[in-house]
C-alpha cells in the first residue's frame, strides 16, 4: 500500500548547493574501469583543478561532470539533476565547456566571432546569416577579456593550436554559465599567452560572482591563482583531494606521478620539478 511513496523515499537526492555531487561514480568500459570508484561534491564558490598523469581518467570524469558521458556505477548529479534521469542536452546548455574534441568539430572556415557568438545558441559551426548586435557585443567584450580580441575577424582554420585554446575559452564563458569546465585550456601555448590567460582566468576565479570551476591541467604552472581545490588521479582513482593547500604538496604528487617530485609555491602559483637526490648533489660538489 505504501509503495510508491516508499519507491519515492528511497530516490537519491542531492543538496541544492552542490553543483557537483558524485557518489561512488565509475566509468567501465571493454570490462575496464578506466574511473572510479569516485566520490566527489563541488560548491558553487569552489574552483577544482584536476591533475594527474596521461591516462589517469581526468578527461573521463569531466566528460561525465560535462553531461556527455553517464556513469557505468554510482550515482552522479550535475547541476542538481541526475545522470540518467533528466535530459542531457538541458544540462549542457548551463555548461561553459573548452575541450579538444569540441575544437575539433569546429568548421575551419568559421569565423571567430561567429564560433563565439553561437555558442549562446549551443550549437558550432554558422546557422544564421546575422546575429544580434547585442551577443556581437558580448562576444567581443569575452574575447578581449581572454587577449583574443585582435582575432575577431579570423578563421577558425587560420589560428594556431595556442589562439584556439583562447577562443574556446572565450566561447565557454559567453553563455554565463552556471559551471565551466576546461581540459587543459593553456595546452599549446607560448609562455605570454599562458601567462595571459592564467591572469584572466585567476582573476575569475577570484570573481564572487563567477561559476564554479574545473579545470584539467597535466603541469601545476597550468595553475591560476585563485583556485580553491584539487583532485590528484592516478589510474583512475583519487590520490588526494581537498583544499589544494593539502593536495599539491612533494608527497602527494610524487605518489601520483609514480616519482620524486618537489613541488613548491610562489605568490599563488604551484610549481613542480623532479626531486635532485643526495646523490647526484654529492656528486657535483
Amino acid at each position: 500500500m505504501g509503495g510508491v511513496n516508499d519507491a519515492q523515499a528511497t530516490e537519491p537526492v542531492t543538496d541544492p548547493d552542490l553543483l557537483l555531487d558524485f557518489r561512488g561514480v565509475e566509468f567501465v568500459r571493454g570490462g575496464n574501469t578506466l574511473v572510479g570508484p569516485v566520490d566527489w561534491q563541488v560548491e558553487l564558490d569552489e574552483r577544482w583543478v584536476i591533475v594527474g598523469p596521461n591516462g589517469a581518467g581526468k578527461t573521463t570524469l569531466i566528460r561525465m561532470a560535462s553531461a556527455l558521458e553517464f556513469p557505468s556505477k554510482g550515482t552522479a548529479f550535475v547541476l542538481g539533476e541526475q545522470l540518467g534521469r533528466t535530459d542531457m542536452r538541458d544540462l549542457r546548455a548551463a555548461i561553459g565547456l573548452t575541450s579538444s574534441a569540441l575544437a575539433q568539430r569546429v568548421p575551419e572556415d568559421e569565423k571567430v566571432g561567429d564560433l563565439v557568438v553561437s555558442a549562446g545558441y549551443a550549437i558550432v559551426g554558422r546557422w544564421r546569416e546575422d546575429y544580434d548586435e547585442m551577443d556581437y557585443e558580448q562576444a567581443m567584450d569575452v574575447l578581449e577579456q581572454v587577449g583574443a580580441m585582435h582575432l575577431i575577424d579570423r578563421r577558425w582554420g587560420t589560428l594556431s593550436d595556442g589562439e584556439k585554446k583562447r577562443v574556446m575559452v572565450a566561447r565557454a564563458v559567453m553563455i554565463n554559465p552556471e559551471l565551466l569546465i576546461m581540459d587543459e585550456p593553456a595546452a599549446g601555448m607560448d609562455l605570454g599567452g599562458r601567462e595571459d590567460l592564467m591572469a584572466y582566468l585567476g582573476e575569475l576565479a577570484l570573481d564572487p560572482d563567477a561559476p564554479a570551476m574545473v579545470m584539467i591541467t597535466h603541469h601545476l604552472e597550468e595553475i591560476p591563482y585563485g583556485f580553491t581545490h584539487a583532485m590528484l588521479l592516478d589510474e583512475g582513482e583519487v590520490v588526494a583531494q581537498g583544499l589544494i593547500d593539502d593536495v599539491l604538496n612533494s608527497e602527494n604528487v610524487s605518489k601520483a606521478y609514480h616519482q620524486p617530485i618537489e613541488v613548491t609555491r610562489a605568490d599563488g602559483r604551484y610549481f613542480a620539478r623532479r626531486a635532485r637526490s643526495s646523490r647526484a648533489g654529492a656528486h657535483r660538489k
